[in-house]
């Protein structure tokens, strides 16, 4: 529920606040300083309301979901939790008395470091929407020191540097060090037989303490507030005396610096051994630290071991944390002396798992070299499990050794952590129901038959109340003002804008609200790439991790034909377009790299030449993150989702650009099947291949040099690019695209279709009433896009988890 706030008793509480934080006066405190007391008290509320929620869950002994993710990309805190405590206006009105402004203090909060695309984004909807609901969960993660990296462009060419965050955004984080876990990695596994049973220990391993830092997340008009437990690693030592008294300082302090790599940067490069060992060492202490921790909660409240289903679900978001496994198996065997039976009835019930991609080179695996000196006793546990699988295989499939070794877990010395999870959690989602069909028609096809209750859709949704209502406030007032306010609590009342789609009254409006918001962004473009932009151009935007099945690449051969046919013809009819990009590409990812220096490049090209510069603008935004996704994406009108059919897992981007208005040019893959189900055939521009065709293709064996060859459009694309921009290079891109075995997401095949849709997009542009009734049908649609439709489905299809009701009794 909102926060009853008095402005006398807030201005009071900030006062003292900064007195005995900071021992000024507020009339002297700086802005920093009001910043760190408006945090700390809004921590507080939140700490309160916690302590209420967690007293009626155990009074009602309510089951509890705890979600386990490599990634939480949560974003800047204080803004969200003003908003779902109810307390903005009050903060704004108060913080205004001293000369300091509530929004200017939101601007100072770094975006919390804890993830990099989709995955970490969904994740974070996910607990936003669980509190919302009142569903008792708990998020586990890193407490990543450095994130993933700031990104810098220099020259065209994409550099990372550290991203410091914990130097304001420490201020949400509550440290728990009287609850750190100890996690061992490599050493001995011993074995001895007491009493009849088999009685396991550990020899010199290597120790490593996992500190928990909680950080509090509200919902929106609830009475929960639910935790996302954040490990930072540190040595069991922290100096060796012997070494400092030596004079070898840094020796002395080696292994806690060792240690202390763990939960520095989110996915470090392991294109190199050392950076493999560090990556599996990071999944492993996120995984048994919450396991232990999970279990150690856990029978504070239960006698009973075996009634763990009952009581907790432990979901794996992607493969990172499949360790969750045999993590779990290891703690109810070795320390609680369970039967292998018993213990695998135990985690078969309790964990469940989501699936995120259909690629395979992105179904993680290990080198059983790697995995079974770092995790000896994990292994054994993955060998039995394997061994007992492979039983059960050959009961069901014979003497099919193809489709055994497929689904096996340990193949080629190679430790498969997708089939894993495939082999013991009770439930495995895909996220969008394409992606749900792929994977029981293809990727795992063999399991669906053998296993096929296990297989369930739950398509992707987004915390809509921070990417249309605090991002987008203006629009939201003017939807309460036409269908009321239900649709704050209910998304799906959006429908009830389809009533409005012939008042020119309201058509014009929602295009003087995404003027507005262009506005913003212009400001912004002008300030930071010192690019002016028209704001009457059509803001054409794809912002999204920088991958080439995204095909970011095929946007920028497109406007590179743009740019050739705007300086053939000048005076030809052409609607200005500004082609808007944000994206990070990993740091070892060479290939993503060249396509944004190749952006770029373009950028200073089309940008400078006086021929072009007023009808077409490319701009590149560097560091896209949260807070500029909540600038860029209310002023989109055009959202590029433009993957190669059967590769998008499903996408969230282009729901959070749907239900602001923008209109999606796109191929009918991941979610983009259901938004087009959605809007229907007028309200969508869609282009390319399905998923069949991009199937057919292949097997027929696909060669781009034909496409060359037999499409003139095409081979103007790959000329442009041959003749270079400002002088860049870009033979690795052409080389990429051209060949027989070449253009793996196949960006020619579908080049031609592409800008036959763009000319399309152009056309309707140009008549605004046409365009803004789609933009219309668009947010009108997005309702059943929420995280809390999503949610729900897993708390009642996989998780079997209810809401806890304020005061009531157990």
């Amino acid at each position: 529920m909102l926060v009853e706030v008095n402005k006398k008793q807030l201005k009071k509480q900030i006062e003292e606040r900064i007195m005995r934080r900071f021992g000024c006066a507020p009339e002297e405190a700086t802005q920093i300083q009001f910043y760190k007391a408006v945090c700390e008290i809004l921590r507080e509320m939140l700490s309160d309301k916690r302590s209420a929620f967690s007293a009626d869950r155990k009074k009602q002994k309510a089951k509890q979901v705890y979600y386990m993710s490599m990634e939480f990309l949560t974003g800047p805190s204080l803004k969200n939790h003003a908003y779902h405590l109810g307390v903005t206006k009050a903060l704004t009105e108060v913080l205004s008395e001293y000369n300091q402004s509530f929004a200017d203090l939101c601007e100072m909060e770094p975006d919390a470091g804890l993830g990099n695309g989709g995955l970490g984004r969904l994740a974070s909807c996910y607990l936003d929407a669980l509190t919302t609901k009142a569903v008792p969960c708990t998020g586990f993660s890193i407490r990543y020191e450095f994130g993933i990296f700031k990104q810098k462009i220099v020259d065209g060419w994409q550099m990372e540097f550290p991203d410091n965050w914990l130097e304001r955004g420490d201020v949400w984080l509550i440290p728990r060090k009287e609850d750190e876990i100890k996690v061992h990695f490599g050493g001995r596994v011993m074995e001895s037989w007491q009493d009849g049973k088999n009685v396991v220990s550990y020899q010199d391993t290597s120790t490593v303490v996992a500190v928990p830092y909680d950080m509090l997340i509200s919902g929106y008009d609830t009475n929960a507030v639910n935790k996302l437990v954040l490990w930072s690693a540190k040595s069991t030592d922290s100096l060796d005396m012997d070494l400092f008294s030596r004079g070898e300082y840094a020796k002395a302090m080696e292994q806690n610096s060792m240690a202390e790599a763990i939960s520095k940067v989110l996915y470090p490069a392991d294109d190199h051994y050392k950076g493999k060992e560090l990556r599996l060492k990071q999944q492993y202490l996120l995984v048994s630290a919450s396991v232990q921790t999970i279990l150690r909660d856990f029978l504070k409240e239960n006698d009973d071991i075996h009634m763990l289903p009952e009581k907790v679900a432990i979901h794996i978001n992607d493969t990172h944390p499949s360790m969750c496994v045999p993590e779990l198996m290891r703690i109810l065997l070795d320390e609680h002396g369970l039967s292998w039976d018993e213990a695998w009835d135990i985690c078969t019930k309790t964990l469940s798992y989501t699936n995120h991609t259909i690629m395979s080179e992105a179904l993680e695996v290990w080198p059983v070299s790697l995995f079974s000196t770092l995790l000896p006793r994990i292994y054994q546990i993955v060998c039995e499990i394997d061994r007992r699988f492979l039983v059960f295989l050959n009961e069901k499939y014979g003497g099919d050794t193809g489709k055994i070794n497929y689904m096996k877990i340990l193949e080629n010395d190679r430790v498969k952590m997708a089939n894993l999870c495939l082999a013991c959690c009770h439930k495995v989602n895909g996220v969008s129901a394409l992606h749900t069909d792929i994977l029981k028609e293809d990727v795992f096809r063999d399991f669906h038959q053998v296993m096929p209750g296990k297989f369930i859709n739950v398509t992707n949704g987004i915390a809509y109340r921070r990417w249309l209502c605090q991002s987008n406030p203006e629009l939201t007032s003017f939807l309460c003002e036409l269908i009321g306010d239900g649709f704050l609590k209910n998304a799906e009342e959006l429908e009830k804008l389809k009533a409005f789609s012939g008042d020119q009254t309201v058509l014009d409006e929602l295009q003087k609200i995404k003027l507005k918001n262009k506005l913003r962004l212009v400001s912004y473009i002008e300030e930071h790439n010192g690019v002016h932009v028209d704001p009457a151009s059509l803001f054409d935007v794809q912002v999204k991790r920088l991958h080439e099945y995204k095909r970011q690449l095929l946007n920028a051969l497109h406007i590179l034909s743009l740019y050739h046919s705007l300086l053939e013809d000048p005076g030809q009819e052409f609607q200005p377009r500004t082609f808007i990009f944000g994206a990070k590409a990993s740091a070892g990812y060479v290939m993503a790299k060249q396509i944004i220096r190749l952006i770029n490049c373009i950028a200073k090209e089309v940008n400078s030449n006086p021929i072009t510069r007023d009808k077409l603008k490319v701009i590149f935004i560097e560091d896209y993150r949260v807070s500029l996704a909540e600038l860029i994406i209310p002023a989109a009108e055009i959202s590029e989702q433009i993957s190669v059919a059967g590769k998008e897992a499903s996408g969230t981007g282009n729901m959070k650009l749907m239900i602001n208005g923008a209109i999606t040019l796109g191929t009918l893959d991941g979610a983009n099947v259901e938004i087009h189900q959605a809007v229907g055939d007028d309200n969508i521009f869609l282009f390319g291949m399905t998923t069949p065709e991009v199937q057919a293709r292949q097997r027929e064996g696909y060669d781009p040099s034909r496409m060359i060859e037999s499409d003139p459009q095409v081979r103007r694309a790959i000329e442009y690019l041959q003749q270079g921009i400002g002088g860049a290079d870009f033979s690795d891109l052409i080389w990429s695209l051209t060949g027989r075995g070449q253009d793996t997401y196949m960006t020619l095949a579908d080049f031609s279709d592409y800008c036959r849709a763009q000319r399309v997009v152009q056309e309707t542009y140009f008549d605004r009433t046409k365009f803004n009734r789609m933009s219309l049908y668009n947010i009108a649609g997005a309702g059943i896009f929420s995280s809390d439709r999503s949610v729900m489905e897993y708390c009642n299809n996989i998780w079997d988890a209810k809401p806890v009701k304020k005061g009531a009794k157990g």
